[in-house]
């Protein structure tokens, strides 16, 4: 087993902890968190049993792979930790969303091993989409390590870091238009009659169940609406009423916002 420090033990960082030793990708001996509350870091030993500390230079410096799981806004002083302990050979993995490669580079100097990576909130629950774009110095085999932990969280893409804004439009903010798909049919629901209890419960249970078909069958999306879709019937009214408030081109819009937004952050 290869030894993994992660730079930031909150939510993101506990998921990968989790998802990790659950999927025997690590060990508690192989993993070492660090964490500036104190408090963060007895919890997070306590539950798995791992090392944990608030040196971050000491935890770089012992592992070969490095996850910085720290807010965009800490990035740069954490860097200026790390710089000076790093290996030339470690791999080291960055979640901050917006973040280029490019500047964790310049900060950290000399040529690293760099991978991007951008994770979703499902990733807390192994439910996750990730994308994982890699530097040049990154080998195949070193990039298909950082792909095989984040499986570990739910499902990975590898692609070009120029598409990472997307990923972010995307899969980054792509759960909260989830969540208000499935409240406002949770919404219908009670105007029609449910219990709001029960129509929760159906409304999430119906978008899980959706996407899961999707995954599983690996037919097109357009394919499975159709068939759910009788000549005359319930659902072709549905789907009526969806196209003329302009639901698809709204979800569309969103994405594209988002991406924009995206795209504005990374520029400073």
């Amino acid at each position: 087993m290869f030894k993994l420090a992660i730079i930031g033990g909150g939510n993101m960082g506990e998921a990968l902890v989790a998802g990790l030793l659950a999927d025997g990708v690590a060990t508690p001996a192989g993993l070492w968190v660090t964490d500036v509350a104190a408090d963060r870091l007895a919890a997070l030993h306590q539950r798995y049993a791992v090392r944990t500390g608030s040196d971050n230079g000491e935890a770089a410096s012992w592992a070969e792979v490095i996850i910085l799981a720290v807010k965009p806004q800490a990035m740069d002083r954490v860097l200026d930790e790390l710089k000076d302990r790093l290996s030339e050979r470690a791999l080291i993995i960055s979640i901050a969303a917006g973040i280029p490669l490019s500047r964790i580079a310049a900060r950290l100097g000399g040529t690293r091993k760099l991978v991007r990576v951008m994770p979703n909130t499902p990733c807390l629950i192994r439910a996750g989409a990730s994308a994982v774009a890699a530097a040049p110095a990154v080998s195949s085999e070193e990039r298909a390590r950082a792909v095989r932990l984040f499986e570990a969280l739910g499902r990975v893409v590898v692609v070009e870091e120029r598409l990472m804004d997307a990923v972010t439009g995307l899969s980054g903010s792509g759960p909260a238009y989830v969540f208000q798909v499935i409240e406002a049919l949770a919404d219908g629901g009670v105007k029609m009659g449910l219990p709001r209890e029960t129509a929760l419960t159906l409304a999430a249970q119906t978008v899980f169940g959706a996407a899961k078909q999707l995954i599983e069958t690996g037919e097109h999306p357009a394919r499975l609406k159709d068939k759910v879709a009788s000549p005359g019937g319930t659902t072709i009214a549905g789907l009526h009423a969806l196209e003329t408030g302009g639901v698809r081109s709204a979800l569309i819009a969103a994405v594209e916002a988002a991406t924009k937004r995206s795209e504005e952050l990374g520029r400073g």
